[in-house]
């Protein structure tokens, strides 16, 4: 990894965390330049082009963070990575900076896939119980997943916690299978 990209991040992480910034937010607005980004080439190759103005790239963002009523946090770290020539590393960089900013703030990010959509009370439930495992707070993302049978599975960071129906069989059958 370049280091540039953990200097940018550092930088980012710590902008949120001195003006107390919502880390949800921040992650919300990274994730719609990101996929702004992902979905135009022409926009990835004109805040690359070194033939164009700085001046006139900035515009554009402009033009865009009003539009998508980007935090002025995250329309100003854009425009420091296009006027140094780094917006090609934006989705690395702010990985990084959301990961620094979920340590510093003890936020863990999960993922909990089921095979329907889970009611509030059962997402509540779900979510209390992996809190208190991991010791942090919650940024909750819900996935659905048609292959399970039932239950959850849920995976914040490496780890995963297999709460479902085939998960819960496998592990009977391998107790059973020390048994004989």
């Amino acid at each position: 990894m370049a280091s540039f990209v953990s200097i940018y991040a550092r930088a980012l992480a710590d902008v949120a965390i001195e003006r107390k910034l919502d880390a949800n937010r921040v992650a919300a607005d990274l994730d719609v330049v990101a996929e702004i980004l992902k979905d135009s080439d022409e926009l990835r190759t004109l805040w690359d082009n070194p033939s164009v103005s700085t001046e006139q790239k900035v515009k554009l963002l402009d033009a865009l963070a009003g539009r998508m009523s980007l935090l002025k946090e995250i329309r100003n770290f854009t425009a420091v990575l296009i006027s140094n020539r780094r917006i090609h590393a934006f989705r690395e960089i702010a990985a990084q900076a959301m990961e620094q900013i979920n340590s510093r703030l003890g936020i863990a990010e999960a993922e909990i896939l089921s095979v329907r959509e889970l009611s509030a009370e059962e997402k509540h439930k779900i979510e209390a119980q992996v809190a208190k495992a991991t010791g942090k707070s919650l940024r909750v993302r819900y996935s659905l997943e048609r292959g399970l049978i039932g239950g959850v599975i849920v995976k914040v960071g490496s780890t995963i916690y297999d709460g479902s129906v085939q998960g819960q069989l496998q592990r009977m059958k391998e107790q059973l299978a020390t048994i004989s």
